[in-house]
């Protein structure tokens, strides 16, 4: 028996490198992971936002450790989704109207399009609060 209901969510690249490297609100981002293996939910990203978390990586710390993180995530309850033609249109938009990275508008309009709570403590998605629920990390 379920004691609370999980809310769809999406994370963005700032929250999935936060709890990777335990860095501030990774407390957060852990306990919602837990709440959705818990739940049997899964957890959303855009496909941008997992090209980020890759070169970032990637690039910082070479390829191993990339192919060590990259196995982590796959084992987590986490769906990559893949930016389509209504995805891109939607984000888009966003852009198209808010001072945000690109990579950034594709978590806003996922978690648009999923009806979902956002994660971030990214300060670019304070400009688009009004049109998804944000929570903070």
């Amino acid at each position: 028996m379920r004691r609370h209901s999980l809310k769809s969510a999406v994370l963005d690249s700032y929250a999935v490198l936060a709890f990777l490297f335990r860095e501030p609100g990774h407390e957060i981002v852990l306990s919602l992971l837990e709440k959705a293996v818990d739940a049997d939910r899964t957890i959303f990203i855009a496909s941008p936002n997992w090209a980020e978390i890759r070169y970032m990586i990637e690039r910082k710390m070479g390829l191993e450790k990339w192919r060590e993180v990259r196995a982590k995530l796959l084992g987590l309850p986490m769906e990559v989704v893949e930016a389509g033609l209504e995805l891109a249109e939607s984000a888009g938009r966003i852009k198209a109207v808010h001072r945000m990275s690109l990579a950034d508008c594709f978590a806003a309009a996922l978690a648009i399009q999923k009806k979902a709570e956002i994660y971030t403590g990214d300060p670019e998605f304070h400009s688009i609060a009004t049109e998804v629920k944000i929570v903070w990390i």
